[in-house]
């Protein structure tokens, strides 16, 4: 539990940590967002963030990079880092700092800075945002807040304790264009600008038609596929491998293979797809009566991964500095 650094009053429920959410790599513009975390749970930001902004005349290369910025940037946040995000349902006791809620049409988007003050001495202690495009979020300013007695936390479940509870399947399936792009840019680094051949299925339907955009053909194509729990190893240079959600460790491949991050829920629905079958049908229909079943919901474009995320990941890894990736930084995927 989380309470004011001021007065120590209760500010949260109890919750327990889990790893950052790629999902705020990138939003759907103009779309009203669920929360981004869990109910129960909280993310640490090492980040800085919030205002001051500093814009890219006024940053060193080096203090960018101690940021975790490699590549350019128009604004850098000079607010606190380890911020501390949060459900906003997990929230307790606090009042809004109405001059300070500005927001673009449907909510609140935290561009005024803490927004959200302690009821009992009026510290600003946090940033409520849920603006259309923004991920429903608190949060906590890492300096006005203290840890309180709680409960336990929740404990550390291991792979298999995670595939049999279901705990890798989340609501936020209909965002998978923002993990698809981190994972995206990862493959990108770890092919080391050399062709990539995508196992055919699921990893081949996801990202074989930006990996073919982006990188070379040829020979000495580097092979990708999945591994993990459950999965197995297979034979390739490149495995994609799930980050777990909790601790942010990715699950570690066999000698030889380059292990590359992804969503531990985007891997799970690549590695066990949803089987859908029809159910048979006990006797037959009447006479001159059809069968009307609705086709199965089919996208209007083919699936391509978030450029935000895809940017914004690059963005975070030091090897954008390379010219050829910083050219793929530059493009977009």
């Amino acid at each position: 539990m989380f309470g004011c650094a001021g007065c120590g009053a209760v500010l949260t429920a109890a919750v327990s940590q889990v790893a950052m959410p790629i999902h705020l790599a990138d939003t759907h513009w103009e779309t009203l967002h669920p929360p981004l975390l869990e109910a129960g749970s909280y993310a640490i930001d090492p980040a800085p963030y919030g205002p001051p902004w500093r814009h890219r005349d006024e940053v060193t290369a080096r203090e960018a990079a101690e940021r975790g910025r490699f590549a350019p940037f128009d604004w850098l946040s000079d607010g606190p880092p380890d911020s501390i995000l949060l459900a906003p349902g997990d929230l307790r006791g606090t009042r809004l700092i109405l001059e300070r809620a500005g927001g673009y049409c449907m909510g609140i988007d935290g561009r005024d800075g803490p927004n959200l003050a302690c009821p009992g001495c009026d510290l600003p202690v946090g940033t409520r945002i849920d603006d259309c495009g923004c991920w429903q979020v608190v949060r906590l300013v890492p300096h006005a807040v203290v840890r309180l007695p709680g409960p336990p936390e929740r404990p550390l479940m291991d792979w298999a304790q995670l595939l049999a509870t279901g705990a890798l399947w989340h609501r936020l399936s209909e965002y998978r264009d923002i993990p698809a792009g981190a994972a995206l840019a990862q493959v990108v680094v770890a092919s080391g600008g050399a062709p990539v051949e995508v196992a055919p299925g699921p990893v081949a339907e996801l990202l074989g038609r930006a990996l073919g955009a982006l990188l070379p053909a040829g020979p000495g194509a580097k092979r990708l596929d999945l591994a993990g729990p459950g999965v197995g190893e297979p034979t390739a240079d490149l495995v994609l491998v799930p980050v777990h959600p909790q601790t942010g460790a990715m699950w570690q491949p066999r000698a030889g293979a380059v292990p590359v991050p992804m969503d531990a829920a985007l891997w799970a629905a690549l590695a066990f797809p949803p089987h859908r079958t029809r159910l048979p049908v006990v006797g037959g229909l009447p006479a001159g009566v059809e069968r009307d079943d609705p086709l199965p919901p089919h996208p209007c474009y083919p699936f391509q991964p978030s450029s935000n995320a895809f940017r914004y990941t690059l963005a975070r890894i030091p090897a954008v500095g390379e010219p050829w990736l910083r050219a793929l930084y530059d493009r977009g995927c």
